[in-house]
């Protein structure tokens, strides 16, 4: 069984191939976020109870946002990768967020900024560019 259209048929250039793998690590880090934030909201008191479910809400969409560029762009849609460059834009933030202020996290804000600083660098290249922009989706 294939999730078949027409990127299947074709070669899929290398950047987008690491574009994939880019998406695909952050798809999995953005979901232990979210079963960590489940796990903590039923096992740990939260000072504010309406802020931890807001939160892990807010997680869990962008956890399904992610899966939907992630499969975009293995189908090759043109809208991923917008999609993809505002998801690493909005990372890029957090990580910058991380290396900041009394509570900062630089053992995970360095690897979200690189990451998304690749995943940027990725989405402009050319090969990326002439795999996602070509019309005729089905």
């Amino acid at each position: 069984m294939t999730i078949g259209n027409r990127s299947d048929s074709r070669h899929r250039p290398f950047a987008v191939g690491l574009l994939l793998a880019l998406l695909a690590a952050e798809l999995l880090l953005v979901v232990a976020v979210v079963i960590t934030l489940v796990v903590e909201l039923l096992v740990s008191p939260a000072t504010s109870l309406a802020s931890a479910i807001a939160l892990t809400v807010v997680a869990a969409i962008a956890a399904v946002w992610l899966g939907a560029i992630l499969v975009g762009v293995w189908r090759r849609r043109a809208w991923t990768r917008s999609a993809a460059i505002v998801w690493q834009v909005l990372q890029f933030a957090v990580g910058l967020g991380a290396l900041q202020g009394a509570f900062a996290q630089p053992a995970w804000g360095w690897p979200l900024i690189a990451a998304s600083v690749l995943g940027f660098v990725l989405c402009l290249s050319k090969p990326v560019a002439a795999a996602l922009s070509e019309r005729g989706e089905s």
